[in-house]
């Protein structure tokens, strides 16, 4: 159940539809969701959501049926912040965020899910961005889809990676800006090409020995595969990064970790900043060879 409590004197006479999209942060698609659910309530007394205008004070409340074919699976999750709207995991290396045709087991979205269930909570999953299976760390994922359409409608969500590269970038700062396209007639590579799909990386490296660099970068878009495309564009790929050149001698997946989220919460318009330290394969490259 989702209430909304219209209180001040500017929302009388306002429609239902216009409040909730205005002040609510109810998308169009999840307006028609709740105008045709049958659970639309004003002050406990069914009304039809788009005839509907209403008053300083009235209670406005819906419900909306879970309508995900995702199995909810309790399985181990790393959780980094939560709170009645958003919840963050820290996601570890191997795991799909979303089930597929192929795998439809052991997915983020099948462990949250299986987390809202031990809770008896009604909530469906909406993450809020995307990670590789084996992209490691940070992933916002919103409890209610107003927040999720809310969270990407400010674009004000900022993405930081951490990524280890073989060699050295040189600036040892600066912003890749180069469009991404698939590769075909492969549906799983990409590529830079002057027909794709804007795409800019910023970065800067934090340590180097000129055989390894250990990068932070952040997204200004977010294309499929965009970090290490952009880097094996440059020469200097992801270590582990098989798909794209990157050597397998020192880690198995490639070496990027999701380390740091900003934003602004759509709620209570707080500022916030949530990090997430390297793991144990990354951090041990950096500690042996680029801690001197």
């Amino acid at each position: 159940m989702t209430e909304h409590i219209v209180m001040l004197p500017e929302d009388e006479g306002c429609p239902a539809k216009a409040y909730l999209m205005r002040v609510c942060g109810i998308s169009s698609t999840l307006w028609k969701r709740i105008k045709h659910s049958g659970t639309f309530t004003v002050n406990g007394v069914s009304e039809i959501a788009a005839r509907t205008t209403l008053r300083a004070g009235d209670i406005v409340s819906y419900e909306l049926p879970i309508i995900s074919s995702v199995i909810p699976e309790h399985l181990p999750l790393a959780i980094v912040y939560e709170d009645e709207d958003l919840l963050v995991l820290d996601k570890p290396a191997g795991q799909l965020v979303h089930p597929t045709t192929r795998e439809a087991h052991g997915t983020v979205a099948n462990a949250v899910l299986g987390l809202y269930e031990a809770r008896s909570m009604p909530l469906d999953f909406h993450p809020c961005h995307r990670l590789d299976r084996n992209t490691t760390g940070l992933l916002l994922i919103a409890k209610h889809p107003e927040v999720q359409y809310q969270i990407a409608k400010q674009d004000a969500l900022v993405r930081e990676y951490l990524a280890l590269i073989d060699g050295s970038l040189t600036p040892a700062e600066g912003t890749i800006d180069a469009p991404i396209a698939r590769a075909l007639p492969s549906i799983i590579l990409r590529c830079v090409s002057p027909d794709g799909k804007p795409a800019r990386t910023h970065y800067r490296t934090e340590r180097t020995d000129g055989r390894h660099s250990l990068l932070r970068l952040r997204l200004e878009t977010g294309r499929t595969h965009q970090i290490r495309v952009h880097l094996a564009h440059l020469g200097h790929p992801l270590l582990g990064d098989d798909l794209y050149g990157g050597s397998m001698d020192e880690i198995t997946r490639h070496a990027l970790h999701s380390a740091r989220l900003t934003l602004t919460h759509p709620r209570t318009g707080e500022h916030l900043t949530i990090e997430a330290p390297l793991p144990m394969d990354m951090a041990h490259i950096v500690r042996s060879n680029l801690s001197k």
